[in-house]
């Protein structure tokens, strides 16, 4: 039938045909950006990847935190936090302000993973693929999971925790809360219980309004001492179990 088709039409005619019926095929087959790795463009963000990159060749790693500015923050108001709990078990920190589920990925396949094999990852990432560049919930879930797999592959002994993504605005309908409310509502589905394990500490930041107190998240985003504080309690008898201790 096609070559019928052919003999009819001239073939210029046909196959400009053929290219416009094969166009929703296409179109459907461009690849996710949330999936696909890419670095920031900032000077900041290489010189941190260098370091970080260099702390990893050092070994001695056995709890890695994988995430944005708000597991970047262990460093700054979360610091006395990560000196009591994490300081000790030998932790590194993956967190990179603005980063999105692609920059992860990126990262964790040039050098960020490399020649070691940490007993814990915790992964907390995607409330920037919302605001950033608009994901929509299916892509980010889509990165996460590209993630995933990426650390079941590259570190197959590895426990790895993923969190819910953090509240974020004020108020209960703050309109990216609630879309990374529809990105939680489908991890736990990526999460095998015998490798990967789900955990949603949401509610340790919230009053029984569903309203983000400033004193927890002063920005209504990242948190504050006393943020880090319920987030480290909130994960402490998951993390000794996933650690063997």
């Amino acid at each position: 039938m096609l070559r019928t088709a052919f003999t009819s039409c001239s073939r210029l005619a046909c196959l400009l045909a053929l290219l416009l019926s094969l166009g929703p095929i296409v179109a459907d087959a461009q690849p996710i950006k949330a999936e696909t790795p890419a670095p920031q463009r900032e000077a900041w963000w290489t010189e941190r990847h260098d370091r970080t990159v260099a702390r990893i060749r050092q070994g001695q790693v056995d709890l890695l935190f994988i995430g944005d500015s708000i597991t970047q923050g262990w460093e700054e108001d979360g610091r006395p936090v990560w000196d009591r709990y994490y300081a000790a078990r030998r932790a590194v920190n993956l967190g990179y302000n603005s980063d999105q589920t692609d920059n992860v990925l990126w990262r964790l396949q040039h050098g960020e993973l490399d020649g070691i094999a940490p007993k814990l990852a915790v992964v907390m990432i995607g409330t920037n693929n919302a605001t950033i560049r608009e994901d929509p919930p299916e892509h980010t879930t889509a990165g996460i999971q590209a993630i995933l797999t990426t650390l079941r592959t590259r570190l197959p002994g590895t426990k790895i925790l993923l969190l819910a993504i953090f509240p974020r605005g004020a108020s209960a309908d703050n309109p990216f809360r609630r879309v990374n409310e529809t990105v939680n509502a489908r991890l736990p589905a990526l999460a095998d219980q015998h490798q990967v394990f789900f955990l949603n500490l949401n509610r340790r930041f919230l009053d029984g309004d569903g309203r983000l107190p400033p004193e927890i998240m002063s920005d209504a985003l990242h948190p504050s001492l006393l943020g880090y504080r319920l987030w480290a309690e909130g994960m402490e008898e998951m993390i000794r179990k996933l650690l063997g201790e």
